[in-house]
Parts: structure tokens; C-alpha cells; sequence
């Protein structure tokens, strides 16, 4: 790649960045169209992270409505900071983690000595898609490996965020990661 094609990525990144800071100004000031297309620029990604946290394809598409819902009525207290994304992403992470504590005793979900494993079922070519394997991980390995792999959180965030030992959050991640190896291969 030349210089001048890595200083038009750059270009275009600080282009999207001030556009959406544009769009964010606009949205505070209760410009609902604005919060429109900051809506159609993340709803992808946060569906993704919520589909990929739950499991449950119309429980996803509640959370990640509700993770909108949330930042809109947080809205005037986002500082610009960090990226609007990453501040969205962090509500529809909070958002998932809420709705999984109250599903099941989210602690024993975590616990290491956890030996359910969910079948798995067979594609044709013996094996599965990447989302697929994630989705077949236990409750508590799948939750780390999503925060830590896809959504770059540090394993003490992710230990604060779920009220673990970060001991704990580095050996989920080390067990979905071993899990992911056996279900792909």
C-alpha cells in the first residue's frame, strides 16, 4: 500500500469521524432524524454483539434496540471521548450482560469446573461456521471470548463487567478458545 493510499485511509477515517461527531451534536440537540442515521450506521454491529452474547435471535433484536433506547436517553452525557460506537457498544454490552443475569444464575455460569457442553451438530463438510461454533460455546466462555476477542476488552474490564476474577476471565478465554480449535477442525 503507498503513502498516499494510507493517508486517504486516514483522511477518510477523520471524514466518517467528524461526520459522526456532526451527527451526534445534531442528535443532542433532539434531531431525531440525525439519531436516525446514527441508528442505520451501528444497528449491524450491535445486533451482531447482541445476537452473538444471547444466542437468541429475537432476544438480540430486543437488547439491541433496547441498547438504542438506552443511548438516547443518555445521550447529553456523552462526552465525545471515545468514538460514539464504542460508547453505543459498551451499552449493548451492559444491556446483554443485564438480561443474561437475570436469565440463569449467571456466577455458576462462569464457574471453571463447568463441564456442560451443548452437542454439536454436524454440517456437511464437517465443520462448522465461525458464528456458529462461537454460538455453541458454553454461556460463560462464549461471554468472555466475545468481549475479549471481538470486542477488545481488557480481562480486567471484562472481570469488573462480570463481577469475576480476571483469573477467571483469562481461563474462559483459554477454554473458548480451546472449544472453538475442536469445534472448527
Amino acid at each position: 500500500m503507498s503513502i498516499s493510499a494510507v493517508q486517504d485511509d486516514k483522511a477518510d477515517a477523520q471524514e466518517k469521524r467528524a461526520a459522526e461527531q456532526a451527527l451526534v451534536a445534531r442528535a443532542k440537540s433532539n434531531d431525531y432524524g440525525a439519531y436516525e442515521q446514527l441508528y442505520r450506521m451501528h444497528i449491524g454491529r450491535v445486533y451482531a454483539l447482541c445476537r452473538r452474547l444471547c444466542k437468541d435471535q429475537d432476544m438480540a433484536e430486543d437488547l439491541a434496540q433496547e441498547a438504542f433506547i438506552l443511548a438516547w436517553r443518555k445521550l447529553s452525557s456523552f462526552r465525545g471521548d471515545s468514538a460514539f460506537g464504542s460508547w453505543l457498544y459498551r451499552i449493548a454490552t451492559n444491556a446483554c450482560l443485564s438480561y443474561l443475569r437475570k436469565q440463569k444464575p449467571f456466577q455458576n455460569s462462569l464457574d471453571i469446573d463447568d463441564t456442560e457442553e451443548e452437542s454439536m451438530p454436524d454440517d456437511v463438510d464437517g465443520q462448522m461456521g465461525l458464528e456458529h461454533a462461537i454460538s455453541q460455546l458454553p454461556h460463560g466462555a462464549r461471554t468472555v471470548f466475545v468481549l475479549y476477542s471481538l470486542e477488545g476488552h481488557t480481562h480486567d474490564e471484562i472481570a469488573g463487567m462480570l463481577n469475576i476474577a480476571q483469573g477467571s476471565s483469562k481461563a474462559q478465554l483459554h477454554r473458548a478458545r480451546q472449544l472453538l480449535q475442536k469445534f472448527l477442525s
